[in-house]
Formats: structure tokens, sequence, C-alpha cells
């Protein structure tokens, strides 16, 4: 396996409050959601070139607050999406491994570039930076296979 390309395929960052968001951050702590998926994508049919999307999104949120005009909302602190690729080559790969390789190892390789950019854009955006936690990518995948599985299984 190598790899021979990464790149940012899309990246944005939102913070809907403005200005007063960072007033009421100063009297509460937010909670953070972060999801991450991984799918992959064979770019020519005969040749073993893939791509390799992680897709991270991450929202902050203070606790839902009503006022006297209205009701409790979600008060979102900030939205970003990143999604970051890499284009790699797999051969000699028995073909029962292939998708381990390029589910668990390729991501495996690309995640600390992840982490730096979130990271970073958090940082910039004047907010503490967010430091994603090691991911279990094996974990990742089998979830994964099994919600394929089950689908499947609901549609035969």
């Amino acid at each position: 396996m190598s790899i021979n390309l990464q790149y940012v395929k899309d990246l944005s960052f939102e913070v809907p409050g403005g200005p007063m968001i960072f007033q009421q951050l100063q009297a509460e702590n937010p909670s953070m959601n972060i999801e991450i998926d991984v799918t992959t994508a064979q770019l020519h049919p005969e040749q073993p070139v893939y791509e390799v999307s992680m897709t991270t999104k991450i929202m902050a949120k203070l606790p839902p607050v009503a006022t006297a005009d209205a009701p409790a909302a979600e008060r979102p602190v900030f939205v970003g999406e990143l999604v970051y690729c890499a284009v790699t080559t797999v051969t000699g790969a028995p073909e029962n491994i292939l998708e381990q390789i390029l589910m668990i190892e390729v991501p495996r390789l690309i995640f600390p570039f992840v982490r730096n950019i979130l990271c970073d854009v958090t940082r910039e955006s004047g907010f503490p930076p967010v430091v994603l936690q090691p991911i279990d990518f094996v974990e990742l995948w089998q979830r994964k296979r099994n919600s394929s599985f089950a689908q499947a299984a609901g549609h035969a």
C-alpha cells in the first residue's frame, strides 16, 4: 500500500451566533458532538487506486435557554465539517483484506492530519482547540459492516 496524495476535499466552519456567543461562553461550557465516517471509492475499475475519505463533523452547543419571546432552543457555538482524502494504491493485497486496508489502515495514517486541521481551525476561530482523541478504526469499520449487513437483511 502506498499513499499517493492527501488533500482537503471540503472544509467548512461556522459560528452561527457571531460575537454574542463568545460572551455566553464566559458563563457556560458547551457540549461537544463529534461524528467520524470513512468511505472508499475505486478511482478506476482496472487499477488498484482508491480514494479514502474521512468525514469529520464537529458541533459545540450550549444548553437550550427559553426566553420570554421564544421557547427553549439549541444554541450552537460552532459547526465544522472536514472531508480529508487520501488517494492510495493497494497492490498484492488479497481481496479478503483489501477492505480492512482501506477502512482501517489508511484512516489510521491520515487521522493525525485531520486532528491537526480541526485543532488549527477551532483555535484560529477564537475557541479553545478541539483535539480529537484517538479513534478505534477497527471498531468503526465493524460497526459500519454490521449496519450494512442489518440493512441488507432488512431488505431481503
